[in-house]
């Protein structure tokens, strides 16, 4: 006897095979979004890094996303907010912003806080405009102090496995060697050193 599927189910599926296909096409609602976001940062004069799973995907690691990450300086989001709050962003939560064209979600992290559980450790957001990576249309992350970021996050918090998840697969999409994690701050070489040897295992098949 053949059980029926929920159609609630099947209707997220479906919604999830459009969005998947929309995000991996590169004409996701996120993606415009953080397009629209970095081009008016950049006339803006504001300096940012685009953070999180965009960083990802920009360092190899593609995984679909639903928000957009960007990395401020407090007085940057302020002159964000100053410019741009009611013409074409709305204010979402204490720091983030929503594109209201798009409705798309954008968290800022800002320089100086504290990644994953917040509280002081070795490893802090940066300033942007001493760490980011530039090209002609976005400012990125670097890839280390992407790591660096991920690592320390999950590692202090335990809802937030998926950073380290994160890493785990960044190693194996960019095929990263051991000897990056000598790069990283010292506090969190030991967690790269065991993600990369897990990420050297085989799945079976």
């Amino acid at each position: 006897m053949v059980r029926r599927l929920d159609p609630a189910v099947e209707e997220r599926l479906a919604a999830a095979l459009e969005t998947a296909t929309s995000y991996f096409m590169g004409n996701a609602d996120v993606q415009g979004a953080a397009l629209a976001l970095a081009s008016r940062l950049d006339e803006a004069g504001i300096p940012y890094a685009i953070a999180g799973a965009l960083a990802l995907a920009a360092h190899g690691y593609l995984r679909v996303t639903d928000d957009a990450d960007v990395l401020l300086t407090r007085e940057g989001l302020a002159e964000l907010e100053r410019r741009f709050v009611a013409a074409g962003y709305e204010r979402s939560g204490s720091k983030g912003l929503r594109d209201a064209q798009r409705n798309v979600k954008i968290d800022v992290l800002t320089a100086g806080d504290f990644p994953g559980d917040g509280k002081p450790k070795p490893v802090a957001f940066p300033d942007p405009a001493q760490v980011a990576e530039r090209g002609e249309r976005f400012a990125v992350l670097p890839l280390e102090r992407l790591i660096e970021l991920k690592l320390a996050s999950g590692i202090s918090a335990p809802h937030r496995l998926r950073d380290l998840a994160d890493v785990l697969e960044l190693v194996r999409a960019g095929g990263l060697p051991r000897a990056l994690g000598e790069r990283l701050d010292a506090s969190v070489r030991p967690k790269f050193d065991e993600l990369w040897l897990a990420a050297q295992g085989a799945d079976p098949t």
